[in-house]
């Protein structure tokens, strides 16, 4: 049984504007999920992406801020 629990993070890049969302990738290797969540509502709902939905939404974003 995997007992890990999700180490949550934000990006280095969000600012202080409340408009961010938290991801736990250290669960892609044993769980393949990287949970993501709302920063402002850390006990709200949770959107499980495949490894690969996350890399994509982070290249999304990515592209869509430059």
């Amino acid at each position: 049984m995997i007992t890990e629990s999700p180490r949550w993070y934000k990006s280095s890049y969000s600012g202080n504007g409340g408009q961010c969302i938290e991801a736990a990738t250290n669960l892609a290797a044993s769980r393949g999920v990287v949970p993501v969540r709302d920063s402002k509502d850390p006990d709200g709902p949770v959107l499980r992406l495949h490894p690969s939905a996350f890399t994509d939404l982070v290249e999304f974003a990515r592209r869509a801020t430059v």
